[in-house]
């Protein structure tokens, strides 16, 4: 496998980004895990969120601090999936099913590896933050996801119904 770094995402990624979001979008899949809503924003407009929610001072009132990367595997530079780092859970839903830590992987890039890579660099940031344990949560039927979670050190705590009556497992991770 290949290694792949975290990076912020910046005007230079535009064309890349609407590319990954083309192959989710191709893939029917409508939702970007971990992506801080980049599949409802045009590209311009999500940077500028991101940029406000990485600050306490300009961070959505609804929402909390949280850091958006893109993963970006080194050899050729693509952009292979996304990492969101919620600094807290002081936001109901993140509190109840979403976690400190959101994530994907590109389509075409799955069941290579590159999920725990992330997960593990987003980790390592986490730890940065000073935080002692993360949560994640995942859909039931997200098996890959689970052993991603699992691998990394997760720890399954608790199973509920999420709002479209979908079974979501609660994991926490130790940092």
């Amino acid at each position: 496998m290949t290694e792949m770094s975290l990076v912020l995402p910046t005007i230079q990624h535009e064309n890349f980004a609407n590319d990954f979001k083309k192959e989710f979008f191709e893939n029917g899949e409508s939702v970007i895990n971990g992506s801080a809503l980049f599949d409802q924003m045009e590209y311009r407009a999500w940077l500028e969120n991101t940029k406000k929610n990485s600050s306490p001072a300009t961070v959505q009132p609804n929402w909390v601090v949280a850091t958006t990367f893109f993963a970006v595997r080194k050899s050729d530079e693509k952009l292979i999936g996304m990492i969101d780092i919620r600094h807290s859970l002081d936001n109901q839903l993140l509190a109840e099913y979403g976690g400190h830590i959101g994530y994907s992987i590109l389509p075409s890039e799955r069941r290579k590896g590159y999920a725990t890579q992330m997960l593990k660099l987003g980790l390592d940031y986490a730890k940065t933050l000073n935080l002692k344990k993360v949560m994640l949560g995942c859909k039931s039927n997200n098996i890959a996801s689970q052993k991603t979670i699992v691998k990394c050190g997760g720890k399954l705590t608790e199973q509920k119904t999420y709002v479209d009556n979908t079974p979501v497992n609660i994991y926490w991770i130790e940092l």
